[in-house]
């Protein structure tokens, strides 16, 4: 089959190279030119635990209304820029190609299936830390057991055929991965966990570990947790509480000496985070449901007020 990865940033071009080595026809697509450029000349340098690999027989554009009809296009631009690329997105896709959303936060299943028929959607996540060093080499830190999880917006014989493609792909590749029956919880626990360290960690300016030391840094986030749990349980049945306190040794060691995405939006690259599909979707699914949810629409509005104001904010 052949598939686009429509960004192909670090997590992209990681997730394409997994896919690539599992035997899928890959082409790249993102307008970092000299990355695209260096990928299609010579090929992109995939680091992981395994060693290092150059993987050749890329193709490579700068949007996707450059590319030819695709069997599978996955979504890896930040959440927020998803309905913008719509109209080009529709150049590459036919009556049977299947649109995946592996980005983070809630909704991206939702928003698709506004556009593209849902059983022909895809979505999930990669649990996977992920480096661009320089163009044409990317570096793969995955956690152990899966690493890869998808589902279905709507079950049907297309979306059947592209999960099952991609879990095997994906497998064949090294990386761990499954096609779950539903997605639903496991989407909802990655971005419960996210809207705490990651939003937190942007908030107060320090790295996970260091406001996970402190006593009122753990409460804060047991907090975005709580509600967040809350709202999860209203929507899917699921009680994913027990789960998430177990989250927080899992942070301590992996995170540690981390300033994840949203931290790196705000502090580093002063451009528009995550926050409205993380804490600001907990906050809307919750108003649905008729849960309170204060702590996130605090944080959601704190960032919101932050990046509106890069260009007023003190300096030294």
């Amino acid at each position: 089959m052949k598939i686009a990865m429509i960004g192909s940033g670090a997590a992209g071009s990681v997730f394409a190279c997994y896919l690539k080595k599992g035997g899928a026809e890959m082409s790249l697509v993102d307008r970092y030119q000299a990355h695209m450029d260096t990928c299609r000349e010579r090929g992109l340098l995939f680091v992981s635990p395994a060693g290092e690999e150059l993987l050749t027989g890329f193709q490579t554009a700068a949007g996707a209304s450059e590319l030819e009809i695709q069997d599978i296009v996955i979504l890896m631009v930040k959440a927020t820029q998803t309905e913008a690329l719509i109209d080009d997105l529709k150049a590459c896709v036919g009556p049977e190609t299947v649109i995946v959303s592996l980005q983070n936060g809630l909704g991206n299943d939702e928003l698709l299936s506004r556009f593209f028929p849902a059983d022909r959607v895809l979505y999930g996540f990669g649990t996977i830390g992920t480096e661009l060093p320089e163009p044409g080499k990317c570096v793969s830190k995955p956690e152990s057991g899966v690493i890869m999880r998808f589902g279905a917006a709507k079950e049907g014989p297309l979306s059947e055929r592209a999960g099952k493609y991609l879990e095997k792909c994906f497998c064949d590749g090294g990386c761990e991965t499954v096609f779950e029956k539903d997605i639903r919880p496991f989407v909802w626990k990655k971005a419960i966990s996210n809207s705490g360290y990651n939003t937190l960690s942007a908030l107060l300016r320090l790295k996970v570990g260091d406001f996970l030391e402190m006593e009122a840094g753990v409460d804060l986030i047991l907090s975005v947790w709580a509600e967040g749990c809350k709202v999860c349980e209203a929507v899917t049945g699921v009680d994913l509480w027990p789960e998430m306190l177990e989250e927080l040794p899992r942070l301590k060691e992996g995170f540690a000496t981390y300033y994840p995405s949203m931290a790196q939006d705000v502090l580093i690259h002063r451009r528009q985070t995550e926050v409205q599909l993380l804490n600001g979707a907990i906050v809307r699914y919750g108003a649905a449901c008729g849960i309170s949810t204060p702590v996130n629409e605090a944080l959601t509005r704190m960032i919101t007020c932050i990046q509106a104001g890069y260009e007023r904010q003190y300096r030294r």
